[in-house]
């Protein structure tokens, strides 16, 4: 018996392999601050404005024990801390310390240097095309996911 014959690239394997590198790298680049990529899109999503734990665990794609977890930590570290929302007295907002704003700039222009690396392995022509193919695509068909019988299990970064 022989394998199928693909008849279209293997696009899933491609996105997969080079989200998976590009998530080691982000790691290994923010450890050396002594962040993970968690604790970083926490510290800087929670800077922009006021938001709950729910809400950063959402733009985070973290579910409810991971973000726990990654909010304990930075209380831990002194670089965020749990407050009562100024809209909605019910609600638990994650604020950023001085120190955890300091960290966050610093972590910011690491994963900044981390895409620029990536981007930099492509003449300049390209990056364009796929910086724009790669919008196109996260704007449109691949917005939302679909349902289906068995939920396809986002990738996720082991932590340590």
């Amino acid at each position: 018996m022989t394998a199928p014959q693909r008849t279209a690239p293997d696009v899933s394997f491609l996105l997969n392999h080079a989200a998976h590198v590009l998530r080691t790298r982000m790691a290994a680049a923010l450890a050396e601050a002594g962040l993970t990529a968690r604790m970083h899109c926490v510290l800087t999503h929670a800077m922009g404005e006021e938001r709950t734990q729910a809400e950063l665990a959402e733009l985070g794609d973290m579910d409810k024990t991971t973000m726990v977890v990654t909010v304990d930590a930075l209380e831990r570290a002194g670089l965020a801390e749990r407050r009562p929302s100024a809209k909605d007295r019910r609600a638990r907002i994650i604020s950023v310390t001085d120190a955890g704003a300091e960290l966050a700039e610093r972590s910011q222009r690491i994963a900044d240097q981390v895409h620029a690396d990536v981007l930099a392995a492509l003449p300049p022509d390209e990056r364009e095309v796929f910086l724009r193919a790669m919008k196109r695509l996260v704007e449109g068909h691949l917005a939302e996911p679909v349902e289906a019988p068995v939920p396809a299990r986002r990738a996720r970064q082991r932590e340590n």
